[in-house]
Formats: C-alpha cells, structure tokens, sequence
C-alpha cells in the first residue's frame, strides 16, 4: 500500500472520487430537492472550497515554496502564515469542501460517502508521507507547528 504514497495528484484523487459520487448518486435515489434548492445549498459550500484552495496556494506562492504535492521534500520553507495559521492542509480541505459540495448537488446520502473516502485516503497515502518529509526538513519547527494548527480544521 506505502506504494501509493505522494503518487496520485490529490486534484486527480478528488476527481475521481467525483465521477464515482456521480455514479453511487444513480445507485440509491436521491433526495426529494428541487434544483434551485440544490444550488443554494452546494453552492456556498462550493465557493467557500474554492477559497480555501486558493488561500493555500496564495500562502505557497508568497512564501516561494513548492506547491507540488508529489515532491514534498522540495519545500523550501515551512508555511505557518495565512489559512495556514487554521489548517496544515488547507488545499486538502477546499478539495473536500468541493467534494461536498458536488454530494449536496447530487442530493444523494450516498454520495456523502465520497467526503469520507477522500478524508481518509488523502490522511494515509498524502498527508502521512508529506508530514514526514516536513518533518525530515523543518525538524522542531514542524513538531511546534503540527502541535499549534490541527491537520484538517
């Protein structure tokens, strides 16, 4: 399994956990919502996603570091600045904020399940490895930061 790890782009792994919410959405019926109730629903729930990535990556340029998700040894500095005074991965939680964003569009309790999905693969095979080469690099300043600012929200 440590084969998947820093392998998959996590912006594929949420796409992909999109078609499949998609598909699960067709398997059960959906909610009883009309579509104008289904819009005003998803799509705070999308803008604010949308804001939370671009927040992180904002936070990445300004500081001059790697926003490759693949190669997290290449960061150049720690980002403690910005969203991520909130969320150590707060790219990560915009992706699952879009994730269920697309559920409450699909109306389908289901497709919920994708959020979790998403959660807990990006946790094992993105998150764990990333952390260890933050720790690898930044060494006591990682550990002070990791203990101040959770890993999701």
């Amino acid at each position: 399994m440590g084969a998947l790890e820093n392998r998959v782009p996590p912006l594929l792994v949420a796409g992909l956990i999109a078609l499949l919410m998609g598909f699960a959405a067709n398997w059960l019926p959906s909610l009883e919502l009309a579509w104008a109730g289904r819009l005003a629903t998803a799509l705070p729930v999308l803008f604010l996603g949308l804001a939370v990535c671009v927040a992180g990556v904002l936070s990445f340029r300004r500081a001059r570091t790697t926003v490759n998700p693949l190669q997290p040894q290449q960061a150049s500095s720690l980002v403690e600045a910005g969203i991520y005074r909130y969320s150590r991965n707060p790219m990560y939680l915009g992706f699952a904020l879009i994730l269920a964003a697309w559920a409450l569009a699909l109306a389908s309790p289901l497709a919920l399940l994708g959020v979790l999905i998403f959660v807990l693969y990006m946790n094992r095979f993105q998150i764990a490895p990333e952390e260890r080469a933050l720790e690898a690099l930044f060494g006591e300043a990682f550990d002070r930061y990791r203990a101040r600012v959770r890993r999701w929200l």
